[in-house]
């Protein structure tokens, strides 16, 4: 029998100098490669990269301090995320048979997604019948939230209500709530639209309010839900907006804990304890294409919150510490062109996700670039979960890429852009400041016209875009039909229907008590609350909020 023929025993340095002459001599030109926030991607990674002398201060163990690894001990491994799949669409009636078939198919928890015309501010007798349902559910009184969610037991599932300020939806649920007899406290869900900084920056669409009167209603909304209910997150910090408006993964994490430390300063000067309001701080992101720096994104930002929740805000309870969040993989990744291939998008979207340690998670289905998702569509969705966690095992070990010397590298390498961006948003006086006067819109503005110029040059490969483009038949995948225009136009006449067999009289005197609230230092989302469980309407409570805050006019122009 042969003896092996040893190895040769080079010493780190000596075998890097011998890789690095080889991978020259085949690798032919050198070529620099980034990745969407900058960093230069080296092609490899060794233990000099790594942290490893530095593992507790940096690293540490899942569910404990600094939470790089996690936030719980046993993260999926004891308890897999929450698959929480945002729909709606057409008429109350449609949302509730859609939800109920995503439950069915392995969706745990409710996501509500109102129609445009309810994110604008507006009911559906004040805008074009044509467009209502097209992207999402039409909500506007407390009846139409009984419909949406007949069946659905509300103290045993989580509700996600995606309900910019002043946060009528909310309102309707505890309406709905009492009616049924179930006690407040035992609701669980999330405010998931409620970041009024995110909606400024880069979702025009959800700003209803004028910044000051946002920014108030935030804090109010925040205070009502630590006294009333204990079960529920009524802050969501949303990097998702300005994400996908092309902040790069640094920006947008940068940015959205930005939005969080301002939000907790305010609570703090509106005399709230932070170990009470933080625990129930969440957040919202968004997933790009470049599955490591999202990992990397993920574990930074994690890191990040703990030392500034502990350090700057003076949080004491290890609760407060803890990033809990949303992710939902990113629409702006997906193409028109070759539809299917967002199928394997997507999933290496939620990968990432789910490798960087998220709470919950929403897959988007192949066909969202071209209608609300068919059928279909959203069970493969929902089925690209199930088989990750159950066919692929991704839930066996906690943070799998802990230790990697690329992943550990680029975690860092996130952290230290992530805290620049973080120290010049400080410099121009904290997140409302940099927001007024145009700073973080510009760089986002920056960063998304450099990738556009990337995916244009070819710099950027983006497949059947720009490169293995194919012929298709623009026929061959059918959106979704628009709502029945029928059910719409029931649904109309159900909102006429309601608004003249409510108290004319209770409805007039809970909205002048919202009007006396918005004018003095009274609870505002009290008296939201009140006017919606008196027959006040979406839209109606945004008007007379609107009149007395001021109209949102987001900044977009420098």
């Amino acid at each position: 029998m042969n003896e092996p023929v040893p190895l040769p025993q080079d010493d780190l340095a000596e075998g890097e100098s011998r890789w690095a002459r080889a991978f020259a001599a085949g690798a032919g030109t050198p070529k620099r490669v980034a990745n969407r926030s900058g960093i230069e991607i080296r092609p490899l990674y060794t233990p000099r990269d790594g942290n490893g002398s530095r593992y507790a201060e940096a690293l540490g163990f899942p569910g404990a301090y600094p939470y790089t690894r996690g936030i719980y001990a046993s993260m999926h491994r004891g308890r897999s995320w929450t698959q929480r799949q945002l729909v709606g669409l057409g008429a109350p009636e449609d949302y509730n048979a859609r939800l109920k078939d995503l439950l069915a198919h392995g969706a745990t928890a409710l996501s509500l997604i109102p129609c445009n015309s309810v994110f604008r501010g507006y009911d559906a007798d004040e805008v074009d019948a044509e467009l209502l349902g097209t992207c999402g559910t039409v909500v506007n009184t407390v009846e139409d939230m009984e419909r949406a969610l007949e069946g659905v037991p509300l103290e045993r599932i989580s509700c996600a209500m995606n309900d910019p300020s002043p946060f009528t939806l909310l309102a309707m649920l505890l309406a709905v709530a009492r009616r049924r007899g179930v006690p407040w406290p035992r609701l669980t869900g999330t405010s998931n639209q409620s970041d009024c900084i995110s909606h400024f920056v880069a979702n025009h669409m959800f700003f209803r309010i004028a910044l000051a009167g946002a920014r108030r209603i935030v804090v109010d909304h925040i205070a009502f839900a630590n006294r009333e209910l204990p079960g529920w997150n009524p802050l969501s910090v949303v990097g998702q907006h300005m994400q996908q408006a092309g902040a790069t993964p640094a920006e947008a994490m940068a940015f959205t804990l930005c939005s969080a430390l301002q939000y907790a300063e305010d609570c703090i000067a509106h005399g709230m304890d932070p170990d009470v309001f933080l625990p129930r701080f969440t957040f919202f992101f968004d997933i790009s294409i470049s599955f490591f720096e999202e990992v990397a994104k993920f574990r930074a930002g994690r890191r990040i919150w703990a030392r500034l929740a502990r350090g700057r805000l003076g949080a004491r309870d290890p609760r407060s510490w803890r990033f809990k969040f949303h992710a939902q993989t990113s629409g702006v990744d997906l193409t028109r062109q070759q539809p299917l291939n967002n199928i394997a998008r997507v999933t290496a979207q939620a990968i990432a996700g789910i490798f960087g340690g998220l709470q919950s998670l929403h897959t988007d289905a192949y066909d969202e670039v071209l209608s609300t998702p068919t059928h279909e569509a959203a069970r493969i969705a929902v089925a690209t979960q199930n088989v990750l966690r159950e066919e692929a095992h991704l839930v066996d070990v906690i943070d799998p890429l802990g230790g990697s010397y690329y992943v550990e590298a680029l975690t860092d390498e996130m952290e230290s852009r992530i805290m620049a961006l973080i120290e010049r948003v400080d410099a121009a006086g904290g997140m409302y400041a940099a927001v007024e006067q145009g700073l973080v819109q510009h760089m986002i503005g920056a960063s998304a016209r450099a990738f556009q110029d990337a995916v244009e040059s070819g710099r950027q490969t983006v497949v059947g875009v720009n490169a293995y483009r194919v012929d298709e038949d623009p026929a061959a995948y059918r959106p979704l039909e628009y709502p029945d225009r029928r059910r719409i136009a029931a649904q109309l006449a159900r909102l006429a229907e309601f608004k003249a067999r409510r108290s004319q009289a209770s409805v007039a005197n809970a909205l002048g008590e919202l009007a006396r609230a918005a004018q003095g230092r009274d609870d505002l989302f009290a008296a939201v609350v009140a006017a919606v469980e008196a027959g006040a309407t979406h839209g109606e409570v945004c008007a007379v909020l609107r009149r007395e805050l001021g109209f949102g006019q987001p900044l977009t122009t420098l």
